[in-house]
This record gives structure tokens, sequence and C-alpha cells, in this order.
């Protein structure tokens, strides 16, 4: 089975995630490959999808959205999940409690009508210099840290389940 796990990022950190997902499926028999979902123009292609995005301001990026949109017909007659990536393990104190309420956000954004047979919000990298000055000393007064919040256990442990119905289910 082909699939798709196409990505959009802003610093790399969603690529990374989406190449470790390709590379997971691939072990597990399935034929995956990671792509930037700006440059998918063949998704018809593809018999499965994966798809994720880097999350500002509670938003999927302009790419991915516009490739759910331009796709929406042909994800309807395929099996989706999709992955958002932001910083929720990078907040502390009261901002953490508020990460449980991104995900419908989020998912509210998408083109009405998506199915998709999970969501995962996974934690990505935050440095310094991907933050405006201001955004910076914002961050670091609300109790944020900077570094890479990857949590690979997780992301590999949710791949193998989508592997799992992909050639089981």
């Amino acid at each position: 089975m082909d699939v798709l796990v196409g990505h959009a990022t802003a610093h790399g950190s969603t690529r990374q995630i989406a190449e470790r997902m390709a590379a997971e499926l691939r072990r597990a028999g399935l034929a995956a490959r990671a792509r930037p979902m700006a440059e998918v123009d063949d998704a018809d292609a593809y018999e499965a999808f994966v798809l994720g995005s880097a999350v500002h301001s509670q938003r999927w990026l302009t790419p991915a959205r516009a490739f759910l949109r331009d796709n929406r017909d042909l994800l309807g007659m395929r099996p989706v999940w999709i992955f958002s990536v932001g910083m929720p393990a990078a907040l502390r104190g009261p901002w953490k409690r508020l990460v449980t309420k991104e995900i419908p956000v989020i998912e509210r954004d998408l083109p009405a009508g998506l199915a998709y047979r999970g969501h995962r919000l996974f934690s990505g990298v935050l440095t310094p210099t991907q933050l405006p000055h201001t955004g910076r000393i914002f961050f670091r007064v609300v109790g944020g840290r900077f570094g890479d919040y990857r949590d690979w256990d997780a992301i590999d442990a949710w791949t193998a389940e989508i592997a799992a119905e992909l050639t089981h289910g």
C-alpha cells in the first residue's frame, strides 16, 4: 500500500517527524514516502495518508490547509490520519492546562467535513531564534522552556498503530 506522509514545516521539526513515521511505516512493509504537502501534485497515487503540520497560532500552516482543501474529495475516500506539531511539552504551570483545549481549536480550523481516523498533537523543537525578541521574553515569563520536546516513543507507538490498521485492518 502506498502511503503519503505529508508535512508542512516551518523550521524542520515536523519534516523530521514525518520522515521518521515514513521509515517506521516502511519497516512495517508499507510503501511510505514523506513529502512536503506543497509539492504533492499526485495525491491520487496514494492509497492512505498521514498528514501533519506545524501549528502556529493554533492553526495548521497554509500549505497544509490548502492540501486538505484541494484534495478533500480524494481524502474522503481513503484512510487518513493527521498530526499537529506544537509546543505543549514546553509550557509550564497554568499554561500547560490550556494544551488540552488546543486540539479542538486546531480541528475546527481544518476544512469542514474532513474525515480522519485519528489526530495527535506532538511537541516539536523550539529554539530562541524561532521567536522575535518580545516573543522570547513572553515565552520565558510564562515559564516556557526552549528545547527539543519530541517524544519519539509516542510518535513511534502511534505510527505502529497506523501500520497495524493498514496492514491488518
